[in-house]
């Protein structure tokens, strides 16, 4: 139990910018394994932060704006980065996409990518009125999950830097199940929340989390041949965004 808190502890760490209690330890070991947790809470403090905005009647758009900004800031624009590196690195030949990517500056591609990143999210979350704090943790949790795919699904290209450590760590299949506990409890929460309601939104989360987090995680590794850092934060990023796409169908 110990070294499920200190996987934990870390995991808050490094997929967000929240403090940890000093007292509390906490390792890098293993902590992809935890992400669709973290992306529970992250959910829920967002959804936490839209209620609060809608009491004082801030106008939807305007509300879904700043619950975006809260998204980038309370991940310390982690994912959002390496959607950046990673668009950079898709604008260029295969064989110098990750030089390019390693490169500090921020090219125009990566620009664009994050500006229809944040306007996509925006926009469609704009247009849902209902079911708002379970489309704001489906959408984290299973970009979480997404990445959780590709660090067991494909190999690692760099020797290291921070995404090395999920690979190195992973244990293939058990650090599935937290994941998978995650995903099958929050769906079968909110059914229990509101089942004359909310049974056609939940089925319908589960099986477009599951196809785009699959499918997302593989077009990258087709892409690159395999997995870096900010490609996991690419396929975080992205799948975030199709789920909210996704949503404004119902």
């Amino acid at each position: 139990m110990k070294q499920v808190l200190r996987q934990i502890g870390g995991a808050i760490l490094f997929y967000t910018c929240c403090p940890l209690p000093q007292s509390w330890p906490f390792t890098f070991d293993r902590i992809v394994r935890w992400a669709p947790g973290v992306g529970v809470l992250i959910g829920a403090y967002l959804a936490g932060m839209d209620y609060l905005l809608q009491l004082v009647q801030v106008p939807i758009l305007s509300r879904s704006t700043m619950v975006v900004l809260l998204w980038v800031w309370v991940t310390g624009g982690l994912h959002l980065d390496g959607a950046m590196d990673t668009a950079d690195g898709l604008a260029v030949e295969p064989q110098r996409r990750l030089a390019v990517m390693a490169d500090s500056r921020t090219g125009a591609f990566g620009v664009m990518a994050a500006i229809a990143i944040l306007l996509l999210k925006t926009l469609t979350l704009a247009e849902m009125s209902n079911y708002r704090p379970l489309i704001l943790m489906a959408a984290a949790v299973w970009g979480r999950w997404a990445q959780v795919i590709a660090v067991a699904r494909y190999p690692y290209l760099k020797t290291e830097g921070k995404g090395a450590l999920h690979r190195t760590h992973f244990e293939y299949p058990w650090d599935l199940g937290p994941g998978l506990v995650v995903i099958l409890g929050l769906g079968m929460g909110f059914y229990l929340w509101h089942p004359a309601l909310l049974w056609k939104p939940v089925v319908f989360s589960l099986l477009s989390g599951m196809i785009l987090s699959g499918s997302v995680a593989a077009w990258f590794a087709h892409q690159f041949q395999g997995m870096t850092g900010d490609v996991y934060g690419a396929i975080v990023e992205w799948t975030e965004t199709l789920m909210l796409a996704c949503f404004t169908v119902l």
